[in-house]
């Protein structure tokens, strides 16, 4: 499953947290079988209706933890595990507390319960690694590793009915001329705020990839094309307006323009990149700074052998 669209530093604070979890759960898991055992008094948050929001990982989970994944599949099957392990292990408790044998298959309940959280720990650890390891280190987007894994993915949803992905080029306007005037670590930096801005004002389940140089593709799941605009618009808008600092106090901005089309079930996921790609083109003929949509009359035309910046 995809992550979202968080920084490197993000995924690190989310990954310290879940191996934090993990271990507050194991330590949480022994205690539970001695007070089993030895039939000691539980701790009352144990036997709360409210258990699983109670513990150490709970009070992350349902705050800062629903923040920065919420939307990821895999987080949202973390929640229901941990919450259905909490109900168990006070069903277990309640029962000995009370003086009951506890039935097998109550604590067989609990230990798939236990084994089901464990393996989703584990997995989401697995997918924020993999996820780090394919960031650009410069801008903090995912590089093109990923990429046509993640259109491949969409267009096999696009081709079931199931919803609309629109795909976008993205490229920065006259970059080689930031460079030559204020130097390439400024460039550096205007690529890295560029990208976080992007990250910042795309939904969780959008992606970004930087396709190379200044250039980047953006993913917009469940999304028409009058929709797409209306996301891309906003976000060129926004772009147009940020500041950005060069040496000796001086500012200045810079503009990127953008080519738009749907992801094509009927044809290969490059095919509609070349599309996005074309009326990129097109919208530096235009004089930059604007969105333009791919229609059929785009295809005519022979692929670039340049950027025009």
């Amino acid at each position: 499953m995809a992550i979202p669209n968080l920084s490197g530093e993000q995924m690190r604070t989310v990954l310290k947290s879940l191996e934090q979890a993990l271990y507050s759960h194991e330590q949480w898991a022994e205690a539970l079988y001695g007070a089993l055992i030895c039939r000691l008094e539980p701790d009352q948050r144990d036997v709360s209706s409210e258990a699983h929001r109670l513990c150490r990982f709970g009070q992350w989970y349902y705050t800062s933890g629903i923040a920065e994944l919420g939307h990821h599949p895999g987080f949202l099957e973390i929640g229901l595990e941990h919450e259905r392990m909490h109900q168990h292990a006070a069903d277990l408790l309640r029962a000995s507390m009370n003086g009951l044998t506890i039935p097998i298959h109550a604590y067989e309940r609990f230990g798939t319960a236990l084994k089901r959280l464990r393996l989703e720990f584990e997995t989401l650890e697995y997918e924020i690694h993999e996820a780090l390891v394919n960031l650009d280190p410069l801008t903090g987007t995912p590089n093109r590793a990923g990429m046509l894994t993640k259109l491949r993915e969409e267009r096999e949803q696009v081709s079931r009915g199931m919803h609309n992905c629109a795909v976008v080029m993205m490229d920065l306007d006259l970059f080689k001329t930031v460079n030559d005037q204020y130097g390439h670590r400024v460039g550096d930096r205007v690529l890295s705020e560029f990208s976080y801005y992007v990250m910042a004002q795309l939904r969780p389940y959008d992606k970004v990839f930087r396709y190379g140089g200044e250039e980047f593709l953006i993913c917009l799941p469940d999304t028409d094309l009058e929709t797409g605009w209306v996301i891309i618009e906003r976000l060129r808008e926004g772009l147009a307006a940020l500041l950005f600092d060069a040496d000796g106090g001086r500012q200045f901005q810079v503009t990127a323009s953008f080519g738009i089309t749907l992801l094509d079930p009927r044809v290969l996921v490059e095919r509609s990149i070349d599309r996005a790609d074309k009326a990129l083109y097109a919208a530096k003929g235009k004089g930059r700074n604007c969105v333009v949509t791919w229609d059929v009359s785009m295809d005519i035309w022979p692929v670039k052998s340049e950027n025009p910046d």
